[in-house]
């Protein structure tokens, strides 16, 4: 099992966030360049799951400019998951990410 999302991106815009299916799940913001700029998730107080979980952070990230998503009910584990492998990638969390009260362990990547 692959731990990197590695889905494709989707250009963001609010015709394309508007055809997010109203489930729980994470998703991962970034620029034009491909640089990840917030890791989130659709959790079970998010109105509308993934819908509103990423129109929000588009909100909040005005540089955005594509997404993906990954469909899962372990939404708080894998949002988890995909920090620490950011971190463990390049050193940081995401820009967007940067000052959560959240504790993560270590993950070493293959």
């Amino acid at each position: 099992m692959a731990i990197r999302l590695d889905k494709p991106w989707t250009p963001l815009g609010a015709e394309a966030v508007q055809r997010l299916p109203g489930q729980l799940g994470v998703f991962q913001l970034a620029d034009g360049e491909g640089r990840i700029l917030e890791i989130g998730y659709a959790g079970g107080r998010s109105l509308f799951g993934l819908r509103s979980a990423v129109e929000e952070a588009r909100q909040r990230q005005p540089e955005a400019r594509r997404f993906r998503v990954e469909i899962t009910m372990q939404y708080q584990t894998r949002y988890r998951e995909l920090l620490m492998l950011h971190v463990a990638d390049h050193g940081t969390l995401p820009p967007g990410n940067r000052g959560e009260p959240i504790k993560l362990g270590r993950l070493s990547p293959l």
